[in-house]
């Protein structure tokens, strides 16, 4: 089947249980980082899922396909706010953490099973912005980018 994908690779100064608990576990914390969205889940396999803005208003929702604390977490997700994304179907969304030294790689694969998915271009530009504030936040204590979007071009 004809799939496009995304995938984004970054290492943090952390450990894996400082990077799954601030993945899954901190909604005050998530929002630092993910420009005033937070997750909502228990975050085990079959549970819901859905992502928040600072309004209440659900962004995406869906639920949790796999999770193994703290090794990685599958979400299968709609977006819910645009329509022609909502179109799309769902998404999956593969988040890995592997311990490298002092650091742990973490890979975002998401996928949509489509060619040329405008869900995919549309996560393609955000998550590297929200992983950015998240390493900055755990090796740092602060954010890298205030807005999502405010140099766009």
């Amino acid at each position: 089947m004809i799939r496009s994908t995304f995938v984004y690779v970054t290492y943090i100064r952390t450990t894996a249980e400082r990077l799954w608990s601030a993945l899954t576990e901190d909604a005050e914390f998530m929002k630092q980082y993910w420009f005033g969205m937070h997750c909502e889940s228990d975050f085990t396999t079959g549970s819901p899922w859905k992502l928040v803005n600072d309004r209440g208003e659900v962004w995406d929702a869906g639920e949790i396909v796999e999770a193994d604390p703290p090794r990685g977490l599958v979400i299968r997700w709609e977006h819910q706010m645009r329509p022609e994304l909502k179109a799309e179907g769902a998404s999956l969304c593969r988040i890995e953490l592997v311990p490298a030294g002092q650091a742990v790689r973490l890979t975002i694969t998401h996928s949509v099973e489509r060619e040329g998915s405008k869900l995919v271009e549309a996560v393609s530009g955000g998550w590297p912005k929200i992983l950015s504030n998240l390493k900055s936040l755990l090796e740092t204590g602060t954010i890298a980018l205030e807005e999502p979007y405010r140099n766009k071009q």
